[in-house]
């Protein structure tokens, strides 16, 4: 269990989740708080031969990777404890940031006329339901992958970086 300050992010590869890493990273800072990174992975029909270990480990070298790229390594003069689920990435957001005091940040690109997020969005459902503060942070650009990474093109993960299920 983390004690003080968190701010949670949600990780998921895209150009919208780096740009979230890096204001969760700023926001940390600035709150003295916990960044914690968190990717969710469900198996996929497709993956049924896949050991999960396999799609577990998966998910943490793209999260791994993810905040590598955001900070071209790990951010400086942050605490910070990433997270890998199997979950739906909604659940396990809200489940995380679970107090008032925290700050949960999701990416989103894609935003409605009237300014608000896609129907059935992660960040929606992150909105409707967190019981802490909820930042939504848009890409720049074009959601396009950032990392497609699997098993086989692996880095190990970091010493000193722990990870909890």
């Amino acid at each position: 269990m983390i004690e003080g300050n968190r701010v949670v992010v949600g990780v998921d590869g895209s150009l919208s989740s780096l740009a979230a890493v890096r204001r969760a990273a700023e926001e940390a800072r600035r709150r003295d708080a916990v960044l914690v990174p968190v990717i969710a992975w469900m198996a996929c029909d497709g993956d049924s031969l896949r050991p999960l270990s396999e799609l577990e480990y998966a998910a943490r070298v793209r999260l791994d990777s993810v905040v590598e790229l955001a900070f071209d390594g790990f951010p400086q003069g942050v605490r910070i404890h990433p997270h890998v689920v199997r979950a739906e990435a909604g659940h396990a957001l809200v489940a995380l940031a679970d107090r008032p005091s925290d700050l949960l940040v999701v990416g989103s690109s894609a935003h409605t006329g009237q300014g608000g997020v896609r129907h059935g969005s992660v960040a929606r459902y992150c909105w409707a339901r967190a019981v802490c503060e909820v930042l939504i942070v848009p890409s720049s650009g074009e959601l396009e992958p950032v990392l497609a990474l699997d098993a086989a093109e692996a880095v190990h993960c970091h010493a000193g970086v722990g990870y909890w299920n």
